[in-house]
């Protein structure tokens, strides 16, 4: 997994290209640390170039969410497509966070 962070006025857009897995446990991790340091209240992770997400890379996102909570901070999902779409919809994870297409 890549990614690419972008912060404009009222939302920080992280872009996660490739593959999310659990071998990506680390990167998500420093990338939520960064994610914590910004300003914005609404970090927004664009979906839209990630190829794959397996079990752990779900429980990575809840993570996110849940450390983003902690500080008044709301986690969306944005522009899943294909395997990771079906995969997101098979967990229901729209019933824990927010998620646009």
């Amino acid at each position: 997994m890549d990614y690419g962070i972008e912060d404009k006025d009222q939302e920080t857009v992280v872009r996660l290209r490739g593959r999310l897995t659990f071998n990506d446990h680390g990167k998500l991790r420093a990338l939520i640390r960064e994610m914590l340091q910004t300003k914005a209240k609404r970090q927004v992770l664009d979906l839209s170039a990630l190829e794959f997400v397996d079990s752990a890379g779900i429980g990575m996102l809840l993570i996110a969410r849940e450390e983003m909570s902690n500080v008044d901070k709301l986690l969306i999902l944005r522009a899943a497509a294909g395997q990771v779409k079906r995969v997101l919809t098979v967990a229901q994870l729209n019933k824990i966070v927010a998620i646009e297409d």
